[in-house]
């Protein structure tokens, strides 16, 4: 059986939900502690997508109560410069939250400024030792874009103990943390990629199948089990006729006609990505 229509998972909704939760919890707290939460993004070059991305977290901040500690450096800005900058924010008693923007101009060393960050300021979830706390199911900051993955599932009542949910994407910002997460509750896991040989047949089994791959459009009805739950990671921005839009890793209009639930582009995982983000923040802060 087909579904004529999937049900929406409605990110943005939930999203803001979450915002104004955090909103009341720093109003009670910001007495106690003197302050508000802080968040620092350093972003370097002038990428235009990663302007909007900041811009965006910091409008975020704004609305429930962070203060926003923005560095914005020059593309011909130095690796030591940056290290020196990360160290500097690990002693600011003022930030809670630490982020290098990305993707970085070529000559920069993204891990090596990871690992420069203090993995309880690490807002990002992307530093070994919150990684290595994920495998281990212990209590820690977790990557946001997976984090997202899976409140908006458990917002939905979407069962996932026992399920098969395939991951196609292997990268250590989605893929490999949300296949961990779906292991914690339960579900048998299968990561799929560029190498993974038949790959239709793999996602077909998924009762819960997320596409991280960013290549647009890319699994298609034929590729989905009907009724499976699927999960759209990707954002990619495309040009048409002159004009450009964003669409995921998924081809809606098909798949919508197949699965039971689907996220939408925009408007599924961006935003719950931003408000876990900020979520990690008030952890750190509180």
């Amino acid at each position: 059986m087909t579904n004529t229509e999937s049900k929406i998972l409605d990110g943005k909704t939930l999203a803001k939900k979450i915002q104004a939760r955090l909103k009341e919890q720093i109003a009670v707290l910001e007495p106690k502690i003197g302050r508000p939460p802080g968040l620092a993004v350093l972003m370097v070059g002038d990428n235009p997508a990663s302007a909007v991305y900041v811009r965006n977290k910091e409008k975020s901040c704004a609305r429930v109560g962070i203060a926003s500690f923005g560095r914005h450096f020059p593309e011909n800005t130095t690796q030591e410069i940056l290290e020196q900058e990360i160290l500097k924010l690990n002693q600011d008693d003022r930030v809670d939250g630490i982020l290098v923007q990305l993707p970085l101009p070529k000559h920069l060393d993204s891990v090596g400024l990871l690992l420069k960050i203090d993995p309880d300021k690490d807002a990002d979830g992307l530093h070994p030792t919150n990684l290595g706390r994920l495998v281990r199911s212990e209590t820690g900051l977790r990557s946001c874009t997976p984090a997202g993955v899976m409140r908006l599932l458990e917002e939905y009542n979407i069962a996932i103990a026992g399920k098969k949910a395939v991951v196609v994407g292997r990268s250590i910002l989605v893929g490999k943390p949300l296949a961990l997460m779906l292991l914690e509750q339960n579900a048998t896991v299968t990561i799929a990629h560029s190498r993974t040989q038949d790959l239709g047949a793999v996602c077909r089994e998924a009762d819960i199948l997320v596409a991280a791959v960013g290549k647009p459009e890319f699994i298609t009805a034929e590729m989905v089990k009907p009724n499976a739950v699927v999960i759209d990671v990707g954002i990619n921005r495309i040009e048409a006729e002159g004009k450009s839009r964003l669409v995921g890793d998924v081809d809606f209009e098909s798949v919508s006609q197949v699965a039971s639930y689907i996220t939408p582009v925009p408007g599924g995982i961006g935003p719950m990505t931003v408000a876990m983000l900020l979520h990690n923040t008030v952890l750190s802060y509180s």
